[in-house]
């Protein structure tokens, strides 16, 4: 195993086959260098402190033991990582979906909600946000991909075609066409913006 010392010193790239090896000292500096870039797109993503921890302590688990998966040229090991947390997100994303859906379904939304948090204004926007979030679900996984990224995410589309390994003209069509198909199913709650 290496000096932790030297491996400071290692580029993301030259640390990744130290990682395949088992070095705790090369992942250490890889979770040094990417953490906080991670908690900030789960974070976003999710909308939870706690929920954007949990997505960055699962999505290194998952690096710590698929190192082995990592192609250079693919991309850079902060693509490759935030590639991670984000499928990680959705997938916390649509364990909540179902979650909710159930519970809706199981209890009465008076049963669900305390009076002193509901008012008007706020029962609208948690129907609202539970229309759009089962529009974006009924996307095809393509084009809420490139949705979230660009949305819950604030990636650019090329930062977006770089994480998804895919050309830049695909991103931006996959992002007008499944905002045209929100802007059909939420035709009743307003423009989605573009």
């Amino acid at each position: 195993m290496s000096n932790a010392h030297d491996v400071t010193l290692l580029a993301d790239e030259d640390l990744m086959p130290l990682m395949r090896q088992g070095d705790a000292a090369a992942f250490e500096v890889i979770y040094e260098r990417h953490a906080t870039a991670a908690f900030s797109l789960a974070y976003r993503m999710t909308g939870r402190r706690g929920a954007a921890e949990d997505v960055v302590q699962e999505a290194f688990l998952s690096l710590w033991r698929s190192g082995a998966r990592y192609d250079h040229t693919r991309g850079s090991v902060r693509t490759w990582v935030l590639a991670v947390v984000h499928h990680r997100a959705i997938d916390v994303l649509r364990r909540g979906l179902k979650h909710d859906s159930r519970r809706a379904s199981d209890e009465g939304l008076e049963e669900r909600f305390e009076s002193g948090d509901r008012t008007d204004v706020q029962a609208v926007r948690r129907e609202e946000a539970a229309e759009v979030r089962s529009a974006l679900a009924a996307l095809p996984d393509e084009q809420s991909r490139a949705i979230e990224l660009a949305y819950f995410g604030g990636f650019s589309h090329s930062e977006i075609a770089t994480m998804l390994e895919t050309p830049i003209g695909t991103v931006k069509g996959r992002i007008r066409l499944g905002l045209e198909k929100l802007r059909g199913e939420l035709g009743n709650f307003g423009e989605v913006s573009a």
